[in-house]
């Protein structure tokens, strides 16, 4: 197997490292140091922090929402029972070793409103609130959007929650109240 490129070294350091500790509480020359390469070869791939940690953010959108994907297809085809499946990843998410939260809600906290990175922790829950919308639309709720952002509030209060309790019991807790209210707005409430 080849050996990663430089940029893929300094992104691969700078998720783990940025994922860890926190995207100001890194520096570049520590990304520079852990990833091999020299200082000129950093700034030709990303001309400023700021770019690396929005490259950083891009992986981890494609990674969690990937498993938010997965996870809801895997709980078949109708739209309602996917909206109560995608938090199973929320559950995986929660037991990973490592775990420390939402990488966007950290790197929000972090970064000024009107920031670049700020702007793209933005995005992408804007983006998992359409996709859930589009998910309740299918399953002919009659308030889509109210419902979406109920679930989407849950399922960014069981990624603190894991992180801050270091309890996956709060992913379990997460799912159940999700499942309740979906049926109460898909009318399967017993």
């Amino acid at each position: 197997m080849p050996s990663p490129s430089a940029r893929q070294r300094i992104l691969d350091t700078a998720f783990r490292l940025f994922y860890a500790h926190g995207i100001r509480a890194v520096g570049v020359d520590r990304i520079i140091a852990e990833s091999g390469v020299a200082k000129a070869t950093l700034y030709k791939h990303f001309l400023a922090k700021d770019d690396l940690v929005l490259a950083y953010l891009d992986r981890v959108d494609d990674v969690w929402s990937g498993q938010l994907h997965a996870a809801a297809e895997a709980a078949g085809s109708d739209p309602a029972d996917r909206m109560v499946g995608l938090f199973d990843a929320l559950g995986s998410a929660c037991r990973r070793d490592g775990y420390r939260g939402c990488a966007f809600i950290n790197a929000a906290a972090e970064a000024a409103p009107g920031t670049p990175v700020h702007d793209r922790t933005v995005a992408h829950k804007r983006d998992v609130l359409g996709w859930v919308r589009g998910l309740a639309t299918e399953a002919g709720v009659d308030d889509p959007d109210g419902l979406a952002r109920s679930l989407t509030l849950l399922l960014d209060g069981g990624l603190a929650s894991g992180a801050l309790d270091a309890d996956p019991d709060a992913a379990v807790r997460a799912k159940q109240s999700a499942a309740a209210l979906v049926a109460l707005a898909a009318g399967r409430a017993s």
